[in-house]
């Protein structure tokens, strides 16, 4: 398998955006902001996919643009490269995409190195949080984590800390 993961850091936030290709297959992942910037990761390349982790601003900032140019509506394709978990706590609609082949979870704000999503926001809560770490931690220990902010972890080493968040 063929493939390449790319990292876009967008807005004013920081919030980051991926690209991921896998043979002929690219998926935008959390296209928050600076179309422009993103565009130049994309070109010669069949965009399949759009996916939302969330839809805070600074993740969609740029997904009308991206719907419209490659006529895809977030969120609504899937095949064998990605499987979806629900995973709320940041927000109602969180979502992390599990690219087994990869062995990787691209996962929005819901769990970033040494730390996880606020929960005081609109649509936050501690009791789904709590739920969803509980979830997680089903998951392989050496599984890349790509966060929606900073930089990349693995899943065994957050583990480690979810006790001591609550």
């Amino acid at each position: 398998m063929n493939y390449k993961i790319e990292r876009i850091v967008v807005g004013e936030l920081k919030e980051n955006c991926y690209v991921v290709t896998i043979n002929d297959k690219t998926y935008l992942i959390d296209p928050g902001d600076e179309p422009e910037k993103i565009e130049k990761y994309l070109e010669n390349k069949n965009v399949v996919a759009i996916l939302i982790t969330h839809h805070h601003f600074d993740h969609v900032g740029a997904l009308k643009y991206f719907e419209k140019k490659y006529n895809l509506k977030h969120n609504t394709y899937t095949d064998d490269n990605f499987v979806i978990i629900k995973c709320p706590g940041h927000s109602q609609d969180s979502l992390t995409y599990y690219f087994k082949n990869l062995n990787c979870m691209f996962c929005g704000d819901f769990i970033f190195l040494n730390s996880i999503g606020r929960m005081d926001l609109p649509g936050g809560s501690s009791k789904d949080m709590k739920e969803s770490l509980e979830n997680i931690k089903n998951y392989d220990d050496e599984i890349i984590l790509y966060p929606g902010h900073g930089i990349s972890t693995f899943l065994g080493k957050e583990k480690r800390h979810f006790n001591y968040y609550f």
